[in-house]
């Protein structure tokens, strides 16, 4: 019996012939817009979501299971969504490794007061020695919260520069071979007291949401930086920018934020202790590559009846 399988985005013809390599009995198409996926969708058991709406899953009675082509949820978990007979599996771990970068990049960036220096170069400007004095990262505290497979990453190479990792996760009981010390969510004030950098890694759900507001970023030491590479929702922004404008923290780096594309009138993008990145962190050649791996493995287990990797809770939201 045949698999039908559509791919909601552009998908090159070589992938697509990998995807059709798992079984003789799996049969996959593509959609480059909406309209198309709508006009295909009817016969598809599993959709490979790049482009997704509630009206795209009610045209299908046939479908069984979503692969989101990120790792977080939110766009699928509409109350009917979750209520329906339909598996969603993410993309946990597909773009560890390059978020885990990009959050060291942050790190680097302000410890060695790269902010300050580009500015400078742009004006020509010579620092002479003892000018302006970056730090070091040894002996420094990274507060990590999420301790998941991004968070995980985080923690190994921030272990590599010699700092002291401490993190907050659901389960604080599980083992964590790169943080020094890790508690339970209740325990965020803790965290965000003790650290001199703290990176958002948590999967953004209802009860994440706003998750540091105006109270959380009192906690923080003035000299400390926030990264976010999570969801912009994780942040009250207006609170961050207050916080910012204050000197309440020392400065940001932020890949997501509430509103994507981040609006050309906010204050973030002219803040000299604010670093921006276009929700890029993930982006790597090896990142589709991992992906493919996912799903055509996870494809492997469809066709043969065994369980899925990655299946979200859709009442948890991740």
């Amino acid at each position: 019996m045949l698999v039908r399988v559509l791919v909601t985005y552009d998908m090159s013809e070589a992938d697509l012939e990998k995807i059709r390599s798992v079984s003789d009995s799996v049969e996959v198409e593509k959609a480059i817009s909406m309209e198309e996926a709508l006009a295909k969708v009817a016969e598809a058991e599993v959709v490979h979501a790049g482009r997704w709406s509630d009206e795209l899953w009610r045209a299908s009675p046939r479908l069984k299971w979503v692969q989101s082509t990120g790792a977080g949820v939110r766009r699928f978990l509409t109350s009917d969504f979750i209520a329906a007979a339909i598996v969603l599996t993410n993309a946990r771990g597909v773009y560890a490794v390059p978020i885990a970068d990009h959050v060291m990049a942050f790190v680097l960036h302000f410890s060695r007061l790269f902010n300050v220096l580009m500015r400078r170069q742009m004006k020509r400007e010579w620092t002479e020695w003892g000018e302006c004095d970056p730090d070091e990262l040894s002996h420094k505290t990274l507060g990590i919260i999420g301790l998941g497979g991004i968070g995980s990453e985080v923690a190994k190479r921030a272990k590599g520069f010699g700092m002291k990792v401490i993190a907050t996760r659901q389960r604080p009981e599980l083992p964590s071979e790169h943080a020094d010390e890790v508690r339970g969510v209740d325990q965020l004030p803790w965290l965000l007291e003790q650290s001199d950098y703290v990176a958002l890694c948590a999967a953004l759900t209802p009860k994440t949401r706003h998750l540091i507001g105006e109270e959380q970023l009192k906690l923080m030491k003035p000299t400390a930086y926030l990264m976010n590479i999570g969801r912009g929702g994780l942040i009250d922004e207006q609170a961050l920018i207050a916080a910012l404008r204050e000197g309440e923290i020392a400065g940001a780096g932020l890949d997501v934020f509430e509103e994507e594309p981040l609006p050309a009138e906010s204050p973030l993008w002219d803040m000299p202790n604010v670093l921006i990145t276009p929700h890029n962190s993930g982006s790597s050649p090896r990142s589709h590559e991992r992906l493919m791996e996912l799903f055509r493995e996870n494809l492997r287990r469809y066709v043969a009846s065994e369980p899925l990797l990655n299946v979200v809770d859709k009442q948890e939201g991740y």
